[in-house]
């Protein structure tokens, strides 16, 4: 559960709930409540574009298709005096979005700052449930030693991924095509990563039991050990 996301969108939806009751307060003659609510979800529907922002992407509204589906559609039923009723509820689903915009960098810069992408420990911090499945042949019948990798957890250094080098190395310049020694041909399973972080991902270990490589959607994060987290299974 990604807590951060969680309170800045209650946040977020409580501050657009504050600016509704403001406008209803001061309107004399007071719209329909379900109507308030349809209209400032209908002007959310805009014309958007994404833009990266830190290897993420984040909607930028550029055009009211909101706005304009409901200036027309009480137009054609000739209800001047209900549009300027609804009007300015419209234009607030339509601000709406800068709202969410800024709620999604908020979150983008709080989460990096609270759960590190460097640190290990963000996505390994409960080792009770853990184990290692061998996914690859060339892997041998070992078990995880659960205290040697706890202890290991804030000296973890962060290295570079060499994808393209590891695979060459691995398939294309391997002697034997029917005996290639995978690189990492672990997965480290039942671990939980910081609380209220939110991520999921995909924890690989070293042949030699060294390095854990961490895969994050579409990020990758490698970590060397000084000494090995792997033993012989009972």
């Amino acid at each position: 559960m990604n807590t951060i996301a969680i309170i800045m969108n209650v946040l977020t939806w409580l501050a657009l709930f504050i600016m509704i009751g403001r406008i209803y307060k001061k309107q004399e003659m007071k719209p329909k409540i379900w109507k308030v609510l349809i209209v400032v979800l209908v002007g959310l529907f805009s014309f958007s574009i994404n833009i990266p922002v830190m290897e993420q992407q984040v909607k930028l509204a550029i055009l009211p298709l909101g706005v304009w589906i409901l200036y027309w559609i009480y137009s054609r039923r000739n209800e001047g005096m209900s549009w300027r009723r609804y009007r300015q509820y419209a234009w607030i689903g339509f601000i709406a979005n800068y709202f969410f915009l800024i709620m999604s960098l908020l979150i983008i810069f709080i989460h990096g700052w609270i759960y590190p992408k460097d640190e290990i420990s963000t996505y390994i911090s409960d080792l009770q449930d853990s184990s290692i499945i061998k996914t690859h042949p060339s892997g041998q019948i070992v078990s995880l030693d659960q205290e040697a990798l706890f202890s290991q957890l804030k000296e973890a250094t962060r290295k570079p991924v060499y994808s393209e080098k590891w695979y060459y190395e691995t398939y294309v310049n391997a002697e034997n095509e029917t005996k290639i020694d995978e690189r990492f041909p672990y997965q480290l399973t039942g671990v939980t990563p910081k609380q209220g972080s939110g991520i999921s991902s995909i924890i690989f270990i070293e042949q030699n039991g060294k390095g854990i490589l961490i895969s994050q959607g579409q990020e990758q994060f490698y970590f060397q050990l000084d000494a090995p987290i792997l033993k012989e299974a009972k």
